[in-house]
């Protein structure tokens, strides 16, 4: 009679113990405090790689449940990466499966610079580099279609986290890590202001809330990028063209990320003779990618004279 009193007690305990919530310990990690901490190094490898910071970042979190997940907390692994054909540290952990292996690694700056490499290095990811670094919407899907992950919602959990959060300002350079309070700008530490460090009497002028100047005669991509202190990739991704374009004197030349619409008032644009989408996403300041998808066309497709070209809204053609 003991031996069964205390099987069934025994039975108790355990069913007792499995229905209490788990608790993270007092020093578990906020989610403003994770971003904070991390944004920097999201920044930096989209500046390395051309993985959106945005996207980076909402993966660490999903993760790594803000840094407090098992993994992240024994080792280091803020992407749940597998160890595949990992010949480093190691560490076993129940997924999918009992017993999973995973990558480990010294730091979590190891593990945010792994997640670059693993994305660039493997043939299923490529398609992701082909798409607008600003449309995380597009990464996320993409993502979730190269299996990156096995849950089918993975990609509107990761937008989520990106709009709630507003991560998708880590993709112009806006740092959120904090100081005193204040969300730090990395294009301020750098001179992406209103005083941007232009010699002579070159003035900086602004278009749909976007700096820019006026390309003079003998500019060229490397004089620019060298006069304003911008990074190799910036001017290239701010204008929509390839590193070491030409640069022809009168041209518009952006400083800061275009928009993905144009400012208000500005509806809609009628095309004249030998005007191109570039172009007219240059006149109003809007990514090209963004104008030629409101517009349902496709990349290298342009308009005919006389074209309504829809600058805010899509068009309902």
């Amino acid at each position: 009679m003991k031996i069964l009193r205390l099987i069934i007690f025994i039975a108790v305990l355990i069913s007792a113990c499995r229905s209490i919530r788990y608790t993270p310990p007092a020093t578990s990690v906020t989610r403003s405090e994770y971003i904070a901490k991390y944004s920097d190094i999201a920044i930096r490898e989209m500046k390395r790689t051309g993985i959106p910071a945005s996207i980076k970042m909402a993966q660490a979190i999903l993760e790594s449940g803000d840094g407090n997940s098992t993994l992240a907390r024994r080792g280091n692994n803020h992407f749940g990466i597998k160890c595949h054909d990992w010949t480093g540290r190691r560490i076993y952990h129940d997924d999918d499966e009992r017993n999973e292996c995973f990558r480990r690694y010294s730091n979590p700056e190891e593990s945010f610079l792994d997640h670059s490499d693993f994305l660039t290095s493997r043939p299923r990811y490529a398609d992701l580099f082909k798409l607008d670094p600003y449309d995380y919407r597009g990464w996320a899907r993409s993502l979730r279609a190269a299996g990156y992950a096995t849950n089918p919602q993975y990609d509107r959990l990761l937008i989520r986290i990106i709009e709630d959060n507003e991560l998708y300002k880590l993709d112009a350079g806006i740092s959120l890590s904090k100081s005193g309070g204040e969300v730090v700008d990395n294009r301020k530490r750098k001179g992406v202001t209103d005083e941007f460090p232009t010699s002579g009497s070159r003035r900086i002028q602004t278009r749909n809330r976007i700096n820019y100047i006026i390309a003079e005669d003998g500019d060229t991509y490397e004089s620019i990028t060298s006069e304003i202190g911008l990074m190799s990739w910036e001017l290239a991704r701010y204008n929509d063209i390839s590193r070491g374009s030409a640069i022809n004197p009168g041209d518009i030349v952006y400083l800061q990320p275009k928009r993905i619409r144009a400012q208000r008032g500005m509806e809609t644009h009628k095309v004249i003779e030998g005007e191109t989408m570039w172009h007219i996403s240059q006149l109003y300041g809007i990514r090209l990618a963004r104008l030629l998808r409101r517009n349902h066309m496709r990349k290298g497709e342009e308009p005919t004279p006389g074209q309504i070209i829809y600058l805010r809204n899509d068009s309902p053609y």
